[in-house]
């Protein structure tokens, strides 16, 4: 019985955070005995925001050998650079024919930035639909995504299904994939880890970059004694990720009181420290050896490749530009 399809991407606009781990990484790392996975740097999707060749060169680079540090293994991975299968901006323009701009204009990030005053260009509209292409071109049967991020697969779905509709079957219709317990990781302030926050914990942070940052946590005025609220405290959020056995002995402390933020931050930082260090060590190894990550990427371009150009000699017969 063949493999069902998992593909899944992150923009390289900075190093990977906590929350890229447990919402995004983990999963596909979980998930890549099971499935056919593909795995990309979403360099065409970081143009939105870096226009600086060296900047993004670095930064996708970077980003693959944190895939590989962080556990995705390139013997079962198809890991890869999203330029090196340009097809998917030919596809994208097709799906921008027979899609409308008010169904653009629904998109989360595209809201959240016109609510802001931002002005926003072309490519950040454009968005849902390069990331359609890349899940509609390798055929992707599941997305794993953060429960914030399932309208991209909605998306992918959508244009999809009006593509059939014109054109005939050619597209898969995928699902997201999502974790419920880590489905959005709270970041320094309590919102969303997210870099366009600036809230952010990297997940190969030294020892002392942890220190800072997890002191650094938003919390209220509660004192030692006093009973604290689990569900609403990011430091717990955290230790749902970090502290295991030690998880339902804290809480009972924060219920009944006892605990205080310092000493429940301490906790926290010993555990991250314990469970990052082997990665950040695997990272500063791979890191010796770029040619050996090129390489990879190299090889993973040339297979998601050929996938595509089946694809897309497909699609052009479909639309009539073969």
């Amino acid at each position: 019985m063949m493999k069902k399809t998992l593909l899944s991407g992150i923009q390289p606009s900075g190093k990977i955070h906590v929350g890229n781990y447990f919402g995004a990484i983990r999963q596909f790392i979980e998930l890549e005995e099971k499935y056919e996975c593909f795995v990309f740097v979403a360099n065409y999707h970081a143009l939105t925001t870096i226009q600086d060749a060296d900047t993004l060169k670095q930064n996708s680079l970077s980003l693959a050998i944190d895939y590989i540090a962080a556990g995705v293994d390139p013997k079962k991975v198809v890991l890869f650079l999203q330029s090196d299968v340009p097809e998917v901006t030919e596809l994208a323009w097709i799906f921008d024919t027979i899609t409308t701009v008010p169904y653009l204009s629904r998109a989360h990030a595209f809201k959240d930035a016109d609510m802001k005053g931002k002005e926003v260009n072309v490519g950040l509209f454009n968005y849902p639909m390069l990331m359609a292409a890349d899940i509609l071109m390798q055929d992707a049967d599941v997305v794993p995504v953060g429960q914030d991020q399932k309208q991209h697969v909605e998306y992918a779905r959508d244009t999809a299904e009006k593509f059939n509709r014109i054109y005939g079957p050619t597209f898969k219709l995928p699902d997201a994939h999502i974790l419920e317990n880590v489905a959005v990781i709270p970041g320094l302030d309590g919102r969303k880890m997210s870099k366009s926050y600036g809230n952010t914990i990297p997940f190969f942070a030294t020892r002392e970059e942890l220190r800072k940052l997890v002191l650094s946590i938003q919390t209220d005025s509660k004192g030692i004694t006093e009973p604290k609220n689990p569900d609403t405290c990011t430091i717990f959020a955290l230790h749902r990720l970090f502290s295991g056995e030690q998880l339902k002995d804290i809480e009972a402390r924060y219920r009944k009181g006892g605990i205080g933020y310092h000493e429940s931050k301490e906790i926290l930082l010993k555990n991250m420290e314990a469970f990052i260090a082997p990665f950040r060590a695997k990272r500063e190894k791979i890191a010796k050896d770029p040619g050996v990550v090129e390489a990879i990427l190299r090889n993973g371009g040339q297979k998601a490749r050929l996938r595509a150009q089946a694809k897309m000699k497909d699609v052009r017969k479909k639309v009539g530009l073969s």
